[in-house]
């Protein structure tokens, strides 16, 4: 089973970051968190590494039913959504399939909130 659920889009990487951001917002999402891997690996490592970008993503509604359903879930919190420059300038955009992800917690409360989350991460990348 595929982890992720991803699209590659023809634009430059912070205007990836700013649509991916709009889209997320449209179906629910706000990110909480910002990661910016390429500086952090110059900061922490001396590499040089590719334009790579880590939001945490988050629709409270859901966060909140899941949670109710299983108190350790806040563990698997939020969505993480790449934005990535590869190798010919392309941009590629991947979400967690939180389907797959919650596969190894037997609640079968989750499957549904999963099941709407993914169709909801589906459509906010489908629409780039």
């Amino acid at each position: 089973m595929k982890y992720y659920i991803s699209k590659k889009i023809n634009t430059n990487f912070e205007q990836a970051v700013h649509l991916v951001t709009e889209s997320l917002k449209k179906e629910g999402f706000g990110i909480l968190t910002e990661i910016n891997l390429q500086e952090k690996l110059k900061e922490k490592l001396d590499v040089d590494f590719r334009k790579y970008k880590v939001l945490g993503a988050c629709n409270p509604a859901y966060a909140y039913k899941a949670i109710q359903q299983e108190d350790k879930i806040g563990t698997m919190l939020p969505c993480s959504v790449i934005v990535q420059e590869l190798e010919n300038d392309e941009i590629e955009v991947a979400a967690v399939d939180p389907i797959a992800s919650m596969m190894a917690i037997e609640n079968q409360g989750l499957v549904e909130i999963a099941t709407e989350i993914k169709e909801k991460l589906e459509r906010a990348i489908a629409s780039l």
